[in-house]
């Protein structure tokens, strides 16, 4: 696994979050999948769940102005053959361009026979930027809880 595949493995999961395909985002995804920050740690055990997590997600991302999502891949660290320890900044632009936010996370990634899948996702940053975002804009991040 060199850094072209990473790469082409973030371009196809960057396109998947600005279409919010929770279909295609999932399937870049080993099953189980684990996402953790410093408040919340959950496993996926299935591609079907994660995509109903992710489409939870999209009406706040509509609500505050996403239209598209890139990225700068800052490390590789190599675990394995097959794994690998992937440092992203994800950068949130609104419909013309403007950033609205980023986020720094963490994945182990693994290339298994049908390509290359996430098995865990550390998240940096991104709850304290979303809250920032959402205050700047007004937005009452209560009305997007699950209670």
């Amino acid at each position: 696994m060199n850094n072209s595949e990473i790469d082409d493995y973030l371009t196809r999961y960057a396109a998947t979050l600005t279409t919010f395909d929770s279909k295609a985002a999932a399937d870049l995804w080993a099953t189980p999948g684990m996402i953790i920050d410093d408040r919340f740690a959950g496993v996926v055990n299935d591609r079907e769940s994660m995509a109903q997590g992710l489409e939870q997600s999209y009406p706040l991302y509509r609500e505050l102005g996403l239209a598209s999502v890139s990225y700068e891949h800052l490390d590789t660290r190599h675990l394995t053959d097959a794994i690998k320890l992937v440092q992203v900044r994800w950068l949130f632009n609104d419909a013309d361009g403007n950033q609205l936010t980023d986020s720094t996370a963490y994945y182990i990634v693994r290339r298994d026979n049908d390509g290359l899948h996430a098995c865990v996702c550390v998240q940096t940053d991104d709850a304290e930027k979303l809250q920032t975002l959402a205050a700047e804009r007004g937005i009452d991040l209560a009305k997007f809880t699950k209670s």
